[in-house]
């Protein structure tokens, strides 16, 4: 009872990273036992790291999914996706309902913060229409999918992968059963309509899913208007689409242009456009794309998906009030403006704050994996292009994408623990950021004179 006391007067952001951790160390211990993989064992190491990336939505792998794990196996990471696409604090007031118990004040504080940007009343009905939602996306990516893998599996074979898949991409978690992951279906439309379907409704950020849907259900009825964080979030990620595959298609050309179909040319940009903001499948050779084409990805993995939704990053909004930010300085205006709407200098300034704790938290951990391996004597000639694929690995780890070049079953333990350290800021840390930041009343501290000095 005093533990338990104890627990109800936690700070809710300390409820969301410790729910968060729970998960990781009982789905270790999972795959840990040995009918979570056909050898039998698994490194203490690979199965942390397994499980943080599926509770992290992540999709970064040490060892294969598909071969390396068996259905038991399987169904834990499947397990786990789902209760870290949707959130564990979620699932946990979902069953305190289901069995009679009572909501704390801590835990609809922490929902609160989770899943809406304005206070509200019905936060359980919020978040019973954020299961339904999800329920039902998975559903109807589930019968697509079984209709495209049909044609190659049994019914059952076909069911399980396009259940596996379907909320693997709606959680945004990148977790594949196919070795190369979507690189055989690069041309496939059925496919590639379905997982970019689901990726975008589970990174647009259920907010956004429950304003949409109360605007179709009452829109005809009577006056209802989207929110601005709504039209922002539409706006910014329909902009990041179409100028990331623009940009894929322009930089991967030559390539583009050895491809056998007229939709492979188109599908493949707009796939991987989609895809490495959040999700991590791929279906091209990310080690092979142009060093350009991974500086933009690292751009969009970097502001990843929108809050409130299964994925990370800083998040487009955040990306969408930085650059109104910047136009308003540049024409002497000092408010910030959307949609006929003024934004608090304080949310401007969160997000800025929210950006440079980002780039630093990034930097550092870089920094960390690369003097790690140079203790190591990883720090050959030969392995300068290690450096670029460290950057990506840990940007796509930040921003819980899950795309790799490749490295990450060859790097060190340290670098393992680094990376699971990443995936968790990444999945909780920003939130938990947001949440100080918005909370916690600041003073002004002491003034003294004022004295200017030269910037620029």
């Amino acid at each position: 009872m005093i533990f338990r006391s104890r627990i109800l007067k936690w700070h809710p952001a300390t409820l969301v990273l410790a729910s968060f951790l729970l998960a990781i160390a009982l789905g270790a211990l999972l795959l840990k036992i040995p009918i979570s993989t056909h050898v039998g064992h698994i490194p203490w190491v690979d199965a942390l790291f397994t499980a943080t990336s599926a509770v992290c939505v992540t999709g970064l792998i040490v060892v294969d999914t598909g071969s390396y794990f068996t259905a038991f196996g399987q169904g834990v990471i499947l397990a786990l996706i789902q209760m870290g696409g949707l959130g564990v604090m979620t699932i946990a007031v979902i069953l305190f309902r289901w069995i009679g118990r009572s909501i704390s004040f801590r835990q609809r504080m922490a929902m609160q913060d989770l899943f809406s940007h304005t206070p509200r009343e019905d936060i359980l009905g919020l978040v019973t229409s954020i299961v339904v939602l999800t329920i039902t996306a998975e559903a109807i990516g589930t019968l697509l999918l079984t209709i495209h893998w049909s044609r190659e599996f049994s019914f059952l074979r076909a069911l399980y992968t396009a259940i596996f898949h379907s909320v693997s991409a709606f959680c945004n978690a990148g977790f594949s059963i196919f070795p190369d992951s979507m690189m055989g279906y690069s041309n496939d439309l059925l496919l590639n309509i379905s997982m970019c379907g689901l990726i975008i409704c589970g990174g647009i950020g259920f907010p956004v899913l429950y304003d949409l849907r109360s605007w179709i259900k009452f829109h005809k009825h009577k006056r209802f208007r989207l929110s601005i964080q709504t039209k922002t979030v539409l706006l910014t990620t329909l902009i990041l689409i179409v100028s990331g595959a623009l940009m894929f298609a322009f930089l991967e050309r030559q390539t583009l242009r050895e491809a056998p179909s007229l939709s492979h040319h188109i599908l493949t940009p707009i796939f991987q456009s989609i895809t490495c903001r959040t999700a991590g499948f791929n279906t091209v050779d990310i080690a092979g794309l142009k060093e350009a084409t991974l500086a933009m990805m690292i751009f969009l993995m970097f502001f990843g998906a929108s809050p409130g939704s299964c994925g990370g990053g800083v998040k487009t909004t955040t990306l969408a009030l930085i650059t109104v930010f910047m136009l308003s300085r540049i024409r002497r205006r000092r408010r910030v403006n959307i949609f006929k709407k003024s934004i608090p200098t304080e949310t401007v300034t969160r997000s800025v704050s929210l950006v440079l704790v980002s780039i630093g938290i990034i930097a550092l951990i870089l920094f960390l994996i690369l003097v790690g391996d140079a203790v190591m004597g990883r720090d050959a000639p030969a392995q300068r292009g290690f450096f670029l694929a460290c950057f990506f690995e840990t940007v796509s780890a930040f921003g819980t994408v899950g795309l790799s070049m490749g490295i990450t079953p060859q790097l060190s333990v340290w670098g393992k623990y680094m990376i699971i350290l990443t995936m968790i800021i990444g999945r909780v840390g920003v939130l938990t950021f947001s949440y100080i930041i918005l909370r916690t009343g600041a003073s002004n501290g002491i003034e003294h004179a004022e004295e200017n000095m030269m910037i620029g």
